[in-house]
């Protein structure tokens, strides 16, 4: 791959965020400076750090930035569960589907390079 850019991961990280963005409109004033923009920041750091690990020269560089995104992504959705509890949002299945989507597709990335850098 010549680019993160055609890493489907990345592609479909880059969605969730914008459907985060577009749910979280709706939440409290109050909250603008809260959950809803930890909720934002931990979004967008899925796809940054998979496209930051892309850009490091070691593999295993790489797959800890694909961890770290990883990481960003459970957060996600344990901050999507408290948006959810609050009544900030109503339902949460599509994104939580997408969500799960997205870390079986870290989950085999991340053993793929793991495995390959292994084998050298």
């Amino acid at each position: 791959m010549e680019s993160f850019r055609e890493l489907i991961v990345w592609q479909r990280s880059l969605k969730l965020v914008r459907s985060v963005y577009e749910v979280t409109r709706g939440f409290p004033k109050e909250e603008i400076f809260g959950l809803k923009m930890q909720i934002r920041r931990c979004a967008t750091s899925i796809p940054s750090n998979i496209a930051e690990g892309y850009g490091r020269q070691h593999t295993a560089e790489y797959v800890r930035f694909l961890q770290i995104a990883r990481g960003s992504l459970f957060e996600l959705v344990t901050q999507l569960e408290i948006a959810l509890s609050l009544s900030y949002i109503l339902d949460i299945s599509n994104l939580g589907k997408e969500c799960d989507e997205i870390a079986k597709m870290l989950n085999s990335l991340i053993r793929k390079l793991s495995e390959s850098s292994r084998k050298r």
